[in-house]
C-alpha cells in the first residue's frame, strides 16, 4: 500500500479551498502580513533604516536589552 503525502503547497490550497469565500479577503491580509513579517530587507535598506534612526536618536543603551 502505498501513501501519499501533500506537499505544503497542496496543503495550503486545500486549506484554502476549505475557507468560505467570505474570508478569502482577511485571509489574504494575513497571508501578505506573514510574509512581510518573514521576507528579509535587503542589507542596503536594513542599514539605511538603521542609521536613520541612529540619526534620530532612536537608540537604546545596550544594558536594556
Amino acid at each position: 500500500m502505498s501513501v501519499y503525502v501533500l506537499t505544503s503547497e497542496e496543503q495550503i490550497v486545500q486549506e484554502i479551498r476549505e475557507t468560505p469565500r467570505e474570508y478569502w479577503p482577511n485571509l489574504l491580509q494575513l497571508i501578505r502580513l506573514f510574509r512581510e513579517s518573514v521576507t528579509l530587507k535587503p542589507v542596503v535598506a536594513s542599514f539605511r533604516q538603521g542609521w536613520q534612526e541612529a540619526l534620530a536618536g532612536q537608540t537604546f543603551p545596550v544594558s536594556e536589552e
